[in-house]
């Protein structure tokens, strides 16, 4: 059967149907005229219609007041990240000294706080009038030394612990994960149960200062390769060195005979019962440097948290980065365990909170956390003195107590938050 041209040509081409005859074609164009002419009139019609017609109960011009009535009163805008700063280190600022007044004040001997005032402008020549002999001694022997040294040593752990959390990328990080806490604990104890006493009464505070800072240099030794160290080595590192510190004090505290366990004991749970002066002057010059330091990293901390690649191709050396802040954080935590003992949770919940008050920027919750640190430490010293009085509870005791719990609540605030971990 032979077939045209036409018909071979419209069998070729997929994306057309059968063809049409002659007829069928000029029915469905004059079919499409139609309809299109209707849809032309209608649209037309119901457009004339719907714009002649005003709505029931509508004026002219009603449609233009309303699209030109103003919209209705939008929420004030949230506090810029600077003025949340600024108005939370007033605010930190103002309960701090506060909170070392109280200190001062307080205790077995009352001490009014205007005298306290007036003792302080003696001494500095501001006029004032000084205490008697016992107030002057309390005050300036006793209560002063211990204010100064929680300053010192709440601001080491909170700067070290946002320090911390920076270089690890974790806000779970704290300065006892890389071992440094555990290594001091061991100079002390060593010290303690061999019965060194090559520095006088300095040497538990020389012994556990040397070991920390030991013990930070051999955790970064062991997980350096390749001339890099990998975050997850040096967690992994510091927590095998952790439990080989733990090992070494149990030796210790095993050959110990029962007045050094009960120092040993003592040291380990944290306090600022034994401080003077000549500790004050002892801790100063390390936290003065840690403290001064710090913040001069804040921006490339910034720049690490968007990751190590990004802060590389942003030009952060994050080798010497690490490396430097690592360190810092060492001398502040090696410093401040020397002459306090073990404090836990100071350095992982003040930077935690401050970052869920004002977010992760670093040019504030650096030296926020230092502030925030004095002040938990501060209020923990004063509650310790007074909670069981005439008792004395252990600092570290305290502040574990109420961290842990506290901690919890706020995992689980942040897991709800999120809708579950990661």
């Amino acid at each position: 059967m032979t077939t045209s041209y036409e018909e071979r040509a419209d069998k070729a081409r997929p994306d057309r149907g059968p063809s049409l005859s002659k007829e069928q074609s000029a029915e469905t164009g004059g079919a499409a005229e139609t309809s299109d002419a209707g849809t032309a009139t209608g649209t037309g019609a119901g457009t004339g219609e719907a714009a002649e017609a005003p709505s029931p109960g509508t004026e002219p011009g009603g449609a233009a007041e309303a699209a030109e009535a103003p919209s209705a009163e939008a929420p004030p805008a949230p506090k810029s990240p600077r003025s949340k700063a600024f108005v939370l280190t007033v605010g930190l600022s103002l309960a701090l000294l506060a909170g070392c007044l109280l200190s001062a004040a307080i205790g077995a001997y009352s001490i009014p706080i205007g005298d306290v005032l007036g003792s302080v402008q003696h001494r500095i020549g501001l006029g004032g009038q000084p205490l008697d002999r016992v107030g002057e001694s309390v005050l300036w022997n006793v209560r002063l030394p211990r204010v100064v040294l929680a300053l010192l040593v709440g601001a080491s752990l909170g700067c070290a612990g946002a320090l911390m959390q920076g270089v690890f990328g974790n806000p779970l990080a704290e300065p006892g994960v890389i071992g440094i806490s555990a290594g001091a604990a061991v100079g002390a104890v060593a010290s303690i149960a061999l019965g060194l006493t090559f520095f006088g009464n300095w040497t538990i505070t020389v012994f556990a200062f040397i070991a920390g800072l030991a013990t930070v240099l051999l955790v970064y030794t062991l997980s350096r390769s390749g001339g890099r160290t990998e975050v997850v080595t040096l967690i992994l590192t510091g927590i095998a060195v952790n439990a080989f510190a733990g090992a070494l004090i149990g030796l210790f505290i095993f050959f110990a005979d029962n007045a050094q366990i009960t120092q040993i004991t003592f040291w380990q749970l944290g306090s600022l019962s034994q401080a003077t002066w000549p500790k004050v002057l002892a801790v100063l010059p390390c936290a003065l440097a840690g403290l001064l330091i710090a913040p001069f990293y804040a921006r490339k901390l910034d720049l690490l948290a968007l990751g190590e690649r990004p802060a590389r191709h942003l030009g952060v050396d994050v080798e010497r980065l690490r490396i430097t802040l690592v360190l810092v954080v060492a001398l502040l935590t090696a410093a401040a365990v020397a002459v306090a003992g073990i404090i836990s949770f100071v350095g992982l919940l003040v930077p935690h909170l401050l970052r869920m008050a004002n977010g992760p920027g670093h040019r504030f919750l650096v030296p926020g956390s230092a502030l925030g640190g004095a002040l938990v430490l501060v209020a923990g010293d004063l509650a310790a003195r007074t909670v069981a009085a005439p008792a004395e509870l252990p600092l570290g005791v305290l502040t574990a107590l109420f961290g842990s719990p506290f901690f919890f609540w706020l995992l689980r605030r942040t897991r709800r938050k999120q809708g579950g971990w990661a």
